[in-house]
């Protein structure tokens, strides 16, 4: 069985929103973010739509690791 995340059934702190929306823009997966509030995927995707906030990837590469260009 599934290990229940920390804040599971809890409210969405400031801090929490504040750090979800930094890791939607650095275009995290949806899997990594829940890791990282840990919540679980569901959530983060209710949040999300909750908040009218897209989760898709954005054309760039995640992490911010593009090509280097010499």
């Amino acid at each position: 069985m599934a290990k229940t995340p920390k804040n599971h059934g809890k409210e969405w702190t400031s801090a929490d929103k504040k750090q979800f929306n930094q890791l939607v823009k650095g275009n995290t997966p949806t899997g990594l973010i829940a890791h990282k509030l840990g919540r679980t995927e569901n959530s983060v995707r209710l949040f999300a739509s909750n908040n009218s906030i897209s989760l898709k990837p954005t054309n760039q590469s995640p992490y911010n690791r593009g090509k280097k260009r010499n």
